[in-house]
């Protein structure tokens, strides 16, 4: 299958509607905002490149590690908020200088999907209170466009 980035945008969307659950990455059961992006990886490319490790809600708080950074550097190819196009992996801080624990995928160029504590899955704006908590943006690889 070729992968594009509307492969991505649109296997997001099918996440639509899936309940939060903490390290879950079950369409449909549950999902946190990293199960869901290695939920759309898994559908659009398969094996996922590595497990992800057991978490708490508050690693980054606890720990002081970029993990979530570190993971994307890794599988990721890095981009810039002015580049940034759907299908894009977007990670934010969500507090000030706090360690980067939230991920999201870019469906337009105002627009994104993601998995908050407390609601389903959903696509909401892509807002300046997100845009001013951008930490890294990042392309999936080997994409045909």
């Amino acid at each position: 299958m070729t992968v594009t980035r509307a492969t991505i945008v649109a296997e997001a969307r099918k996440w639509l509607g899936t309940p939060y659950r903490h390290r879950a990455s079950v369409r449909g059961a549950g999902c946190d905002c990293i199960g869901l992006v290695r939920g759309v990886w898994r559908e659009v490319f398969g094996v996922e490149p590595e497990a992800a490790g057991p978490y708490t809600g508050d690693w980054a708080e606890a720990t002081g590690n970029e993990a979530l950074l570190a993971a994307a550097h890794r599988h990721l190819r890095p981009s810039t908020k002015a580049a940034a196009l759907p299908g894009d992996v977007l990670i934010f801080r969500l507090r000030g200088k706090v360690v980067a624990k939230h991920a999201a995928i870019l469906t337009g160029p105002q627009t994104m999907i993601h998995a908050q504590e407390g609601v389903p899955v959903s696509e909401v704006a892509f807002g300046p209170w997100w845009q001013r908590r951008v930490a890294g943006v990042f392309v999936m690889p080997n994409l045909a466009d």
